[in-house]
């Protein structure tokens, strides 16, 4: 006891030593342990039992969405009178004991590692709160937050588990950073995810390749649906039949993706859809074809003129009508295009400032296509799938109209009513 020190400290310290002059250093320690202990439960009680909770009951301000809201509720000031209770029982074991009691280095080093846990915790949840807060906005960060801050939460562990460290080895923590030079190829390969999934959130965020929000689909991860969070090391993709598909965050720059993003931006969502025709169903139309087809407003000044045309060609070029391959006529193939051209012109969900096209392709053994490409007004999925259906039961529906016969391949009921006949 060669250190001045308070003179209750020095009283108790002679005291015991008069009593019991072996055992004096012993009863002392035990004495400053059990005090420091009772200290740390009263104060425990006070700022946890009483002062927190009637902190959490106030109603601080109006809004639920405010800082002190965020980080409360994500125990940041739990662990900031976690840390004053922690600099506390430090502050109370140095006015007790020695510099060079050995006792005071225990509680210092674990006040120390303590003290780093906590900072820890208090520091994450202010990162978290801030997360949550960025979330809220309407606008979107050009850099992967969440995985920034990730791997700034993984950087800080690494630092504290570093300090911790040299307190328990009573080294500077400098000397063990120089010495882990031979440890920097199990570190890289420890931290291999982490690292590349750190490379490619900032490369699909900085590229605007991918955000959190947009439809995303990769088959061979099984992904189909929105995309609800770009972390460190995976992307979560919630699908549409409401299951959760992680894919590793490097692997999006390895392989290949599609994001729906540019169709929901762009206000039309796209149909292209083939219509099989039988091709024997093909034919030229009679005059009584024509007439009955004019009925319909939107063949009759297509059908007037083309008829006008047709019959002023075949005058000029003196053409036999006699034979049907001879000259130009109109087919029902070709007014039956014309026909669907006008349906998508004219329909009020279909977006008139994209692509319109009605076209023939190549006869196949399944019929002749034609295939229908065009856009809806909306990208909404029921409403699109609504205004598809409805547009297909129609032209499939008028096929009878122009005496076309859709291409279906035959059943077994089909055979067995050959059989019969």
């Amino acid at each position: 006891m060669n250190e001045i020190r308070p003179k209750v400290t020095e009283y108790l310290y002679n005291w015991l030593k008069t009593i019991s002059p072996g055992y004096a250093d012993f009863f002392f320690n035990l004495f400053v342990v059990l005090w420091i202990a009772a200290c740390a439960a009263v104060l425990y009680f006070i700022m946890h039992r009483v002062i927190l909770r009637i902190f959490s009951r106030l109603k601080l301000v109006d809004r639920e969405e405010t800082w002190i809201n965020d980080l409360k509720n994500r125990n940041f000031f739990k662990n900031v009178v976690l840390i004053i209770q922690t600099a506390i029982i430090q502050i109370q074991g140095e006015a007790w004991l020695e510099s060079s009691s050995q006792l005071l280095k225990i509680i210092s080093v674990l006040s120390g590692i303590f003290l780093i846990f906590f900072g820890l915790r208090a520091v994450f949840s202010i990162f978290d709160a801030f997360q949550v807060r960025m979330s809220r906005r309407e606008f979107r960060l050009l850099v992967p937050l969440t995985g920034l801050l990730q791997t700034a939460k993984l950087v800080l562990c690494f630092l504290g588990a570093i300090i911790a460290i040299a307190l328990l080895l009573g080294k500077s923590p400098a000397i063990l950073l120089s010495s882990m030079g031979a440890l920097s190829a199990v570190l890289m390969l420890i931290f291999r995810d982490p690292i590349l999934g750190l490379v490619a959130g900032i490369q699909l965020s900085l590229n605007d390749m991918l955000k959190a929000g947009d439809w995303l689909e990769m088959p061979k991860y099984s992904a189909d649906g929105e995309v609800t969070d770009i972390g460190l090391t995976t992307v979560k993709v919630q699908n549409w039949d409401n299951t959760i598909t992680t894919i590793p965050t490097y692997a999006l720059i390895s392989d290949s993706f599609k994001n729906w993003r540019g169709m929901s931006d762009s206000g039309g969502r796209r149909i292209k859809r083939n219509i099989l025709i039988n091709t024997s169903s093909i034919k030229f139309l009679e005059k009584s074809d024509i007439e009955r087809l004019k009925k319909s407003p939107l063949l009759a000044e297509y059908l007037e003129q083309k008829s006008t045309d047709i019959e002023k060609y075949n005058v000029r070029l003196d053409t036999d009508l006699s034979s049907l391959i001879n000259g130009r006529r109109l087919t029902n193939i070709g007014t039956f295009r014309y026909y669907l051209e006008q349906i998508l012109t004219n329909h009020p969900q279909t977006h008139k400032d994209m692509t319109i096209l009605v076209r023939q392709l190549e006869a196949t053994n399944q019929g002749l296509p034609i295939q229908v490409y065009f856009f809806t007004k909306t990208t909404e999925w029921g409403k699109y799938e609504s205004i598809q259906s409805d547009i297909f039961d129609h032209i499939y529906s008028a096929l009878s109209e122009f005496e076309l016969v859709a291409h279906e391949s035959p059943t077994g009921k089909d055979i067995q009513s050959l059989n019969k006949s």
